[in-house]
């Protein structure tokens, strides 16, 4: 199993750098992010513009590094799951409908990190294999 821990960092890499980009696209898009927040009605818009960032970006980020993946990636998920009750609810639109079942398959698999954690190519794998050889020393 060994010839396959490269695994954990591609299956970030692959759920995290979406994340960066969107948040990075809200970065740009001020004001169309809270107009579209607003639209579908949840209070202060900008403070969840804030917040989806924070996640968006900073999770992402965090995801990608290999750094506090468990809980980052259990905020994330709940995160996903939020968005797709909130943002894509309207199942009469195909294109909502599949976007609700990417957020929740997104959420799955954020939940696969946080049990099984980042893995060997981490920052977090590095920490728990240096506590490892000192205990072992």
């Amino acid at each position: 199993m060994d010839s396959y821990k490269f695994l954990p960092l591609l299956g970030r890499i692959m759920l995290g750098a979406p994340f960066v980009m969107s948040g990075l696209g809200k970065l740009g898009a001020y004001s169309a992010t809270v107009g579209y927040i607003a639209a579908v009605g949840l209070p202060v818009p900008s403070l969840a513009f804030i917040v989806s960032v924070l996640i968006e970006l900073g999770g992402g980020l965090l995801l990608l590094s290999g750094y506090r993946v468990r809980f980052t990636s259990l905020v994330m998920a709940v995160f996903c799951v939020a968005t797709a009750v909130f943002f894509h609810h309207n199942f009469a639109d195909k294109n909502q409908m599949i976007n609700f079942l990417k957020n929740v398959m997104m959420a799955g698999g954020l939940l696969q990190i946080t049990y099984f954690g980042a893995g060997a190519f981490s920052l977090d794998g590095g920490a728990a294999s240096r506590a490892a050889s000192l205990k072992t020393s």
